[in-house]
């Protein structure tokens, strides 16, 4: 007699979604890139190279599309960058601090002048 979901089985089935969750491969951008890649090279056949890489033809398709489709957007000029990354977030906050370096040495520069002046206004500056 077959049980509902929800009944009887939910203890078990929960332990092999949880083993399912964990066993499930994380693949880095890079990685994704050599496997789209290697499979557009065509040396080996789609089917072949998803076994060996351990991944459904399904991901493989869905990876080469959006690869594709990302080429496609940035070779039409499209390069516009996600601003809530991490990376990009670092970025800005080191040009902020660049700015305010600059700032702090180009004031810096323009009191050591001040002080240069001489009684008459005569600026003397020599350079070796």
């Amino acid at each position: 007699m077959r049980h509902k979901s929800g009944t009887r089985g939910s203890g078990s089935e929960q332990i092999i979604r949880t083993i399912k969750r964990k066993t499930r491969r994380q693949y880095s951008a890079e990685e994704k890139i050599r496997i789209v890649l290697d499979g557009l090279r065509g040396e080996d056949s789609i089917a072949e190279l998803c076994r060996r890489e351990g991944l459904s033809e399904g991901m493989y398709c869905k990876w080469s599309k959006e690869f594709m489709e990302a080429g496609k957007k940035r070779l039409s000029g499209d390069i516009v960058r996600e601003a809530s990354t991490d990376e990009v977030k670092g970025l800005r906050r080191e040009a902020r601090d660049l700015k305010e370096c600059v700032a702090d040495l180009i004031l810096e520069n323009r009191l050591l002048k001040k002080s240069m002046i001489g009684p008459l206004g005569d600026v003397t500056i020599t350079c070796r």
